[in-house]
């Protein structure tokens, strides 16, 4: 699957679909976040840095193994309570070229793009559509804050507080689950911080992120569990399967068959 830059020239007569679940997302560990999602994403999830050379993005942590997002049930519905905006703007994106301008594009992927169904992307005026202004503006905004949420960040990583984090946890199967390459912040190094070094942590807006970073990991155990319900739903899949000959997702439609609601 890849991407296509969208101008008028080809795509004066396309329409596009929105897309209707998050198989796409089925498969991403980790979602990148900006900091104005923090307070939401806190309260849903666990919050992590990775490396990215010299400096740290802020990610959610989605799963327990590589190529599995928990938050995704079989059906392709998003199953939490904070969707991150990297998912949200699908199928539309952003992508830079290498004299660094930013380009709107769309992914190619089957059902996306059409002569005939959805919604257009330009009026007969050649203007781009509401819908599509609304998602590009969308774009640009997180894309805008993602450069003040590494400015944060910089200040936080310059009074050293983000530390390795290595994840050791249960999955479904019960067996423990090694997560490595993710940093957390260190709560006890944020406490003995001279005032100086606190007032310039607040001066640049970064208590939020750290106290919402901190805040999140008591998330931690509730991917066990979603791996626990999403292993009973894949047997029971393979039971109705079995017993009809063929694949019956129509259960998944309650919303209570996979929830995490009432987990700690």
């Amino acid at each position: 699957m890849s991407i296509q830059p969208i101008s008028l020239q080809q795509f004066a007569n396309k329409k596009f679909q929105r897309t209707k679940n998050y198989a796409f997302a089925s498969k991403e560990l980790l979602a990148e976040l900006v900091a104005k999602e923090f307070p939401k994403a806190a309260l849903a999830m666990p919050i992590a840095f990775v490396a990215v050379g010299d400096a740290f993005s802020p990610v959610a942590v989605l799963g327990l193994n590589t190529g599995k997002n928990l938050f995704v049930s079989l059906d392709g519905r998003w199953i939490g309570r904070y969707i991150p905006a990297v998912f949200r703007g699908y199928p539309f994106s952003l992508a830079k070229t290498e004299d660094g301008r930013q380009v709107f594009c769309i992914s190619d992927a089957p059902g996306v793009i059409s002569d005939v169904d959805g919604e257009p992307f330009f009026e007969q005026t050649s203007e781009p559509t509401q819908a599509v202004k609304d998602i590009f503006d969308f774009l640009t905004q997180t894309a805008s804050n993602r450069l003040v949420t590494m400015q944060i960040i910089k200040v936080i990583q310059k009074h050293q507080l983000i530390v390795p984090w290595v994840i050791k946890i249960k999955g479904a199967d019960q067996t423990e689950h090694t997560m490595n390459g993710l940093y957390r912040l260190d709560e006890t190094a944020f406490n003995l911080l001279p005032s100086e070094a606190l007032f310039e942590i607040r001066q640049a807006g970064a208590l939020p992120l750290i106290f919402c970073q901190l805040l999140s990991m008591q998330h931690l155990p509730m991917l066990s569990k979603l791996a626990e319900a999403q292993q009973e739903a894949i047997k029971t899949v393979a039971l109705n399967q079995a017993e009809s000959g063929e694949t019956d997702l129509s259960f998944l439609a309650d919303d209570t068959t996979i929830s995490f609601e009432n987990l700690s």
